[in-house]
């Protein structure tokens, strides 16, 4: 592969310039495209994207760049100066879940920030959208931009990215950070899992993206934090443009069915022989994602340092940003030995047998579909 040389825009990635370089900005092109049953009038007499802050951090605003990686665009940002530390965010988000704790961590660390393909500000190819493909399209991204390891700090559906990553190439991540991350259990919110549901699924998927966001930014949160209103007409807005319900749904099936996450670590993490540093960061009142799967990570890998929220949901990285941010920065400066599994064999045999279960499950429910 032979990626570009990253393009460089100036200002705010939120800005209206750099969102028509890379999403179509005509109302009719936005009215196509979303098809959506619930109607948002207001979201769909907006031309460009809502405006919104910019991050900064001691006084500098964060740079916004866009790089073609295998023939779509990648837009990300970035700020501050230090050892590289890239923040991935999770399903139907994008680099904007950063706000609050990227200019506590800039201080200290090169943050960067990545829109996810098919999400945020980034091209939505015709694309398998797996695991496997995000994890070898964000290596291929650093290649481009000349980064040769990084820490890795992943949200949700990015820290399942983030663990693929890990299971691609180890050596290119220096430690690994997982916030309320996927991939280490099947249970999962029942609106994913109905996303996965055979034929319906697919056809339903574009038109409740909208309703879909607005719900995931208004309940998935602890009760002392709420999404500002202008970060929720953003996503809702990004999540209308054309591709975004297939790149969603493609996601969803990749790893997730009716009976919950079908794509786990412990399928594979004995393939690596050596293990980054890793911490893990859980909000004791998810609803997305259980904490009991934290605790089984805990269980399964000796060495891991674990840090937990009380009253907090899925996005504590928001809820208390501060606290959070500190706890990520302490374990970046002083990281763990690498883990060591506890018992890999029972691990890989125990998913093996579920995932046996819900293959089977899989192609009966297709059958009668």
């Amino acid at each position: 592969m032979n990626p570009s040389t990253p393009t460089h825009s100036a200002g705010s990635i939120g800005s209206a310039n750099s969102t028509s370089a890379i999403l179509p900005a005509s109302a009719e092109v936005l009215e196509r495209s979303s098809s959506n049953i619930v109607r948002l009038r207001r979201h769909r007499r907006l031309r460009t994207a809502p405006s919104v802050p910019p991050m900064t951090s001691n006084a500098l605003e964060a740079q916004s760049h866009v790089t073609n990686v295998n023939g779509s665009p990648i837009a990300w940002v970035e700020l501050g100066k230090g050892p590289p530390l890239m923040l991935l965010h999770g399903l139907g988000d994008s680099n904007r879940s950063w706000r609050l704790a990227a200019p506590l961590l800039a201080k200290h660390f090169r943050v960067l920030m990545p829109d996810l393909p098919g999400h945020g500000l980034s091209g939505r190819p015709d694309a398998p959208y797996t695991l496997a493909w995000y994890a070898d399209t964000l290596l291929a991204w650093m290649d481009a931009i000349g980064i040769d390891d990084t820490h890795l700090c992943g949200h949700s559906f990015g820290g399942g990215i983030a663990q693929w990553m890990v299971l691609a190439d180890a050596s290119r991540v220096r430690t690994l950070s997982l916030v309320a991350a996927g991939g280490l259990g099947r249970d999962v919110a029942m609106g994913l899992r109905l996303t996965a549901f055979p034929v319906l699924g697919r056809l339903l998927t574009p038109a409740f993206m909208a309703v879909g966001t607005w719900a995931m930014m208004r309940q998935a949160t602890g009760t002392s934090f709420r999404h500002e209103q202008s970060e929720i007409d953003r996503a809702i807005w990004l999540n209308r443009a054309p591709g975004t319900g297939r790149a969603f749904h493609r996601t969803v099936v990749g790893c997730v069915d009716l009976l919950g996450q079908h794509k786990q670590t412990w399928q594979r993490i004995g393939e690596v022989p050596v293990l980054p540093p890793t911490c893990v960061f859980w909000g004791e009142d998810d609803k997305i994602i259980p904490l009991r799967h934290c605790r089984t990570a805990r269980e399964r890998m000796r060495g891991i340092r674990v840090r937990t929220y009380p009253k907090c949901g899925h996005f504590m990285h928001l809820e208390v940003a501060e606290k959070f941010s500190r706890d990520l920065r302490d374990f970046l400066q002083s990281p763990p030995p690498s883990p060591q599994l506890q018992d890999a064999k029972d691990s890989r045999g125990s998913v093996a047998l579920g995932d046996r279960f819900a293959d089977f499950a899989r192609r009966w429910v297709t059958q009668v579909a």
